[in-house]
């Protein structure tokens, strides 16, 4: 069943919370629900993002979570697109295909960061969701900061496209 635009349910919203010692979190309680009800499924795929330039030379990056139905229509897309040179297509192969993990939060919503994935990600106790409509993004808050600095520096104000958005 398609739904249109104003139809859709999306993953929006940024949501601060916490990781435990042993390397869980809770996947906000909206996330799960849209899962649930939109993606018809639990199980999502976690994985690296990609990197973000912060100029000079410096990058950060964080984690995604793909609904699972879409993390295999990710991979379909990724096969098919012809667009790559063969550095950039081992590139995406190595950062986000080839270490994403399937994984299901438990009843209260918790799930293990693998703790791969938060070194890669340099996250610590504190970190935030961040809804980016069709996947949920994952962040340390300082790694967000540095990308919402440069995020503000980069943003297409007076551009024909902000206009057309009524921005």
């Amino acid at each position: 069943m398609e739904k249109n635009a104003k139809e859709a349910v999306v993953f929006r919203g940024i949501f601060e919370t916490t990781i435990d010692a042993k390397g869980r979190t809770s996947l906000p309680a909206k996330f799960r629900e849209t899962l649930v009800t939109t993606h018809d499924d639990e199980r999502f795929f976690l994985t690296n993002s990609a990197p973000i330039s912060l100029g000079d030379g410096l990058y950060s990056s964080g984690l995604l979570i793909f609904p699972y139905k879409e993390w295999f229509v990710f991979e379909e897309n990724f096969r098919a697109i012809k667009g790559f040179t063969a550095e950039q297509r081992k590139n995406i192969m190595h950062t986000i295909i080839a270490p994403a993990q399937e994984c299901c939060a438990d009843k209260l919503g918790r799930f293990l960061i693998p703790p791969t994935f938060r070194r890669d990600a340099a996250l610590d106790r504190d970190i935030q969701f961040v809804g980016t409509l069709d996947k949920i993004e994952i962040w340390s808050i300082s790694e967000w900061n540095k990308v919402r600095a440069q995020n503000l520096k980069n943003f297409p104000s007076g551009t024909e496209a902000a206009a057309e958005l009524g921005l």
